[in-house]
């Protein structure tokens, strides 16, 4: 299937949760699931350690809702799976190309994710400020089931109480003071003095990277949802800090 990348809404509009796109393509899944390819969505799919969106998209004159259980995303392409509502078992359902579709994010799926995702960022600021810096941050994982970012570099076994206790007042008071979320493309230079000077090595040189900058505090590259403002997070909780073999996991809960 040769298709053209589909345009990211939620990349400029990440607090925007209802859209209009045209329908490119509907087949079924592997699984047994409806696959629908959009010219744009404003669904997040699934990556950088992040879930994807999940919510429903009407086809008006037909009276179906399209049921969105998930989303990914391959070669530029975003795939919508799901299923239609209501519709007895063995029915296809015939959708026109190019028809115009209506597309609703579940509002608190979006907000959680974004508070678990601008969490693991805020994390990268709260270990500089506590003096864990020369630790290069790695993969994040900001699912609810058990959310951490993991470093490059360990901390000494004596001071992971201290640290992980310290890490915990500086996110809080971060959170309290509250800060406004930006996101923007840079330049390569420009993201690069955002970034503190450098970027990291899987960004390409004379790349626009999308930068986001929490609060004024030096920003990171990244593609998925955040909120708003840093008081959005509410509060954090970092319930543990292992380090093993050159890195080091912090785990942490946001409230509700």
């Amino acid at each position: 299937m040769n298709l053209n990348p589909t345009k990211l809404e939620y990349y400029d509009h990440m607090w925007k949760l209802q859209s209009k796109a045209t329908l490119l393509s509907c087949f079924k899944g592997d699984d047994g699931r409806r696959a629908l390819i959009l010219d744009s969505t404003i669904f997040y799919p699934q990556g950088g350690g992040q879930p994807s969106d999940t919510g429903f998209i009407t086809i008006s004159d037909l009276g179906f809702r399209f049921i969105v259980q998930h989303v990914k995303s391959r070669d530029g392409t975003v795939f919508h799976y799901g299923v239609f509502e209501n519709c007895s078992e063995g029915v296809e359902v015939e959708l026109e190309m190019g028809k115009e579709l209506l597309l609703f994010v579940d509002d608190s799926r979006r907000k959680l994710n974004s508070r678990l995702h601008s969490a693991g960022h805020l994390l990268d600021i709260c270990m500089k400020n506590v003096g864990l810096g020369n630790l290069e941050p790695g993969k994040g994982y900001h699912f609810p089931d058990g959310p951490y970012v993991e470093y490059k570099g360990t901390v000494a076994q004596s001071e992971l109480q201290t640290k992980q206790k310290e890490l915990e007042v500086e996110a809080n008071a971060l959170i309290s003071k509250g800060g406004e979320v930006t996101v923007a493309v840079y330049s390569y230079e420009e993201a690069s003095k955002l970034c503190g000077g450098c970027l990291p090595d899987y960004i390409p040189k004379g790349s626009t990277p999308r930068i986001v900058n929490l609060g004024g505090n030096p920003g990171c590259p990244c593609g998925g949802t955040h909120v708003s403002d840093i008081s959005e997070i509410i509060s954090m909780k970092v319930s543990q800090i292992r380090t093993k073999k050159g890195h080091t996991k912090v785990f942490y809960t946001v409230g509700s």
